[in-house]
C-alpha cells in the first residue's frame, strides 16, 4: 500500500532571515509580522515556544508573554529562493513533490513513485531524501498527507517517524490539538477546542463528525474526515523552472509609475517564448524595498488567461499593498493553464471571448438593476437639431 512522506524543515523562514547570525536563535526571537502592526508573528525560536509564543500570535500578546522578544524582518523572496533549491534537490532523486506555496519548509511525496529507485524500502527513500536535502529535517511517513504532517512534527531530526494504519490511534493520543496550528485550514479551531477541554487529537476523534460540523462548520467536517484517515490525493507540482522576469527601478517608484513598471513586466511575460503559448494560472509578484527587506504576494487567477489587461488588473490590486517604495520589481509565473488553441485565429478567439464576457456582464447587470439596467443607443434622426430626437434607447442584446 502506498504511503505519504512528509518533509519538514522546522523554522525554515526564521533560519533564512537569521542568515549567518545563528547566535540569535539561542534567545527569544521571531519573525516580525508581514502586514499591519496588529498582525501575527511568523516563525518563532525554541526559547519563544517555551514562553508560550507560537506563530500567528498577535504581536502585542507575543510581547506581553515574552518582553525580551526580538523581531527579525522577514525576507520572503530569499525564503522562496532557498526553498526552491531544496525542492530541486528532492526532485533530482526522482520524486514528485507537493508543496503549499504559503508554507515554505513543508513538502509531501508519494513513496510508491520512487520505491524501486531506492532499494524498495521506506528506509531507502528516507535516506535518499535526507542526502538530497543536506540539512537536519524531520520526516514522517503515514497513510495520508495529514497524518504524515503530524508524524513529521513528532519525528526527530535523525530518525523518521513511520506510522502504519494500526499505529494511528496511538499517534493521535500523544498529539495535542495545538498541532493543528500548522494547517492554515484548521488553525482557527485550536483555541476553541482547548476551551472545550479537548487536549489531544484522540479526544477530538471520539466526537461524531456531525457534531464537529455543527460546532465548527466546514473546518470541523474537514477535521473529522482527516482524523478518520480520509484525505485528498497528492497533487505534485510540475518539475519545471518557473518563468521569472524582473526590472531594476533606477529611482524609488510608487503609485502610477509603479503600475506602469508592472505593465512592462506583464508584457514581457506574455511575450516570453518560454511561455510556449500557455495561459497563466498563478503568479507571484515580488519587490525589493528601498528600506531593508523584501515583499511578495501570490495571485491565483480565477481563470487561466494570456490577456495582459486581465493580468494587470489582478496584479494591480496587490501592488497597492506594497508597504514601501520599491527599487526592484519581479514577476514569476508559478502555474500554467492549457495552451492557447492553434486551430483558431487570434482575432476570432478574441471576438468569441469578448462576446462571452459581454453576455455575462449584461446578465449580471440586469439581475441587479432590472430589465432596463443594460440599454444601447440607436440612431433615430441624426440630422435633427434636437438632441432627444437624434437617438433613443433600446434593450441591449449581445
Amino acid at each position: 500500500m502506498s504511503s505519504i512522506l512528509c518533509l519538514h524543515l522546522p523554522r525554515f523562514a526564521l533560519l533564512v532571515a537569521a542568515g549567518n547570525r545563528s547566535e540569535l536563535l539561542a534567545g527569544p526571537v521571531a519573525l516580525a509580522p508581514t502586514g499591519a502592526a496588529h498582525g501575527g508573528v511568523g516563525d518563532v525560536s525554541a526559547a519563544d515556544e517555551g514562553a508560550g509564543v507560537r506563530p500567528g500570535l498577535p504581536l502585542g500578546e507575543a510581547l506581553a508573554r515574552c518582553p525580551t522578544l526580538r523581531l527579525l524582518p522577514p525576507d520572503p523572496v530569499l525564503v522562496a529562493s532557498r526553498w526552491e533549491e531544496v525542492l530541486a534537490r528532492i526532485e533530482s532523486i526522482g520524486a514528485r513533490v507537493e508543496v503549499d506555496p504559503d508554507v515554505p519548509g513543508v513538502a509531501w511525496l508519494t513513496t510508491a513513485d520512487i520505491r524501486r529507485l531506492h532499494g524498495g524500502t521506506v528506509d531507502g527513500i528516507v535516506g535518499a531524501v535526507r542526502r538530497a536535502v543536506g540539512a537536519p529535517a524531520r520526516i514522517g511517513v503515514a497513510p495520508t498527507r495529514f497524518l504524515a504532517r503530524i508524524a513529521a512534527g513528532r519525528a526527530r531530526s535523525r530518525q523518521a517517524a513511520v506510522v502504519h494504519d494500526a499505529d494511528v490511534p496511538a499517534l493521535l493520543r500523544h498529539v495535542p490539538v495545538a498541532a493543528l496550528v500548522d494547517d492554515p485550514r484548521l488553525a482557527g479551531m485550536v483555541e476553541r477546542l482547548e476551551r472545550l477541554g479537548l487536549a489531544t487529537l484522540a479526544d477530538v476523534r471520539t466526537l461524531p463528525r456531525a457534531a464537529l460540523g455543527e460546532r465548527f462548520g466546514r473546518p470541523g467536517l474537514l477535521l473529522g474526515e482527516l482524523l478518520e484517515g480520509r484525505d485528498a490525493p497528492l497533487r505534485p507540482r510540475d518539475a519545471v523552472t518557473p518563468l521569472t522576469v524582473d526590472l531594476v527601478i533606477p529611482e524609488a517608484l510608487s503609485g502610477a509609475q509603479l503600475h506602469r513598471a508592472l505593465a512592462l513586466l506583464v508584457d514581457r511575460v506574455v511575450a516570453d517564448p518560454r511561455r510556449r503559448r500557455r495561459r497563466l494560472r498563478s503568479l507571484t509578484l515580488r519587490a525589493a524595498l528601498v528600506q531593508r527587506g523584501t515583499w511578495q504576494d501570490r495571485v491565483v487567477l480565477r481563470e487561466a488567461t494570456a490577456d495582459p489587461a486581465r493580468i494587470r488588473a489582478a496584479l494591480g490590486l496587490r501592488l497597492d499593498l506594497l508597504p514601501a517604495p520599491a527599487r526592484r520589481l519581479a514577476l514569476r509565473v508559478d502555474g500554467f493553464g492549457d495552451p492557447v488553441r492553434g486551430d483558431l485565429s487570434l482575432l476570432d478567439e478574441d471576438v468569441a471571448v469578448r462576446r462571452a464576457r459581454l453576455r455575462e456582464a449584461v446578465r449580471q447587470v440586469r439581475q441587479v438593476a432590472g430589465p432596463e439596467g443594460a440599454l444601447r443607443i440607436v440612431d433615430l434622426d441624426p440630422g435633427s437639431r434636437v438632441a432627444e430626437r437624434r437617438m433613443g434607447l433600446t434593450p441591449f442584446e449581445p
